[in-house]
C-alpha cells in the first residue's frame, strides 16, 4: 500500500500512518472495511470482540494541548482517573474541526500513529496484551496491531483510565 499513488487528501492520512508506523518498526496489517453503524457490527465485520477495537480519542487539556487516550471499544473514558494521572483538574473532547487541526485527522480515522503533531498517548491498561484494530488514517481503512507493541513504540502511559460503558 505504501507504493500507491496519492490522488486524494484522506489517502495522505493512510500514507502519514503507513509511514510512521514504519518508521517506528511497528508491524501493522492494514485492512480495507466497510462502513458499520455500530461497534458491534464493526466488529463482526472484521471477526472481533467491540473490546478489540480500539478507540484513539483526541483529549484537549485547559492549556490548548493535546493527548490521545486510546480506549477500548466497549469502555469509555474515565474522566476522573484520566485527570488525575496526567495532573490537570479539566480535559474535554474536542470539536471534530479542533480535532482534526491537531492531529491531520478527521473523526473516525485518528490514530497518534502519522498525527500531524506526536501528543502524549496514554492507553488503556485492558488493551494489553491484546491483538487490537484501530483507525488508520483514512475512511474505508482500519489496522490490526499488537497492543504491546504499539504502546513501546508510542512510548505511551499505560493506566486504569477507562469504565465500563
Amino acid at each position: 500500500m505504501v507504493g500507491q499513488v496519492d490522488n486524494g487528501s484522506a489517502a495522505v492520512g493512510r500514507q502519514r500512518f503507513l509511514a510512521d508506523a514504519a518508521e517506528r518498526g511497528l508491524d501493522v496489517q492494514l485492512v480495507e472495511r466497510l462502513a458499520a453503524r455500530s461497534l458491534e457490527e464493526a466488529a463482526g465485520i472484521l471477526g472481533i470482540t467491540p473490546a478489540d477495537i480500539v478507540k484513539s480519542l483526541v483529549v484537549k487539556r485547559k492549556d490548548g494541548t493535546f493527548l490521545f487516550a486510546l480506549i477500548p471499544g466497549d469502555r469509555q473514558i474515565s474522566w476522573p482517573k484520566l485527570r488525575t494521572l496526567v495532573g490537570v483538574n479539566k480535559l474535554s473532547l474536542p470539536s471534530a474541526d479542533v480535532a482534526f487541526d491537531a492531529t491531520g485527522y478527521e473523526r473516525g480515522t485518528i490514530t497518534p500513529l502519522g498525527s500531524t503533531t506526536a501528543w502524549p498517548v496514554y492507553a488503556d491498561a485492558t488493551i494489553a496484551g491484546r491483538h487490537i484494530s484501530m483507525g488508520a488514517g483514512e475512511h474505508g481503512y482500519g489496522a490490526f496491531v499488537d497492543a504491546d507493541a504499539l504502546t513501546a513504540a508510542l512510548g505511551a502511559v499505560v493506566a486504569d483510565i477507562s469504565e465500563p460503558n
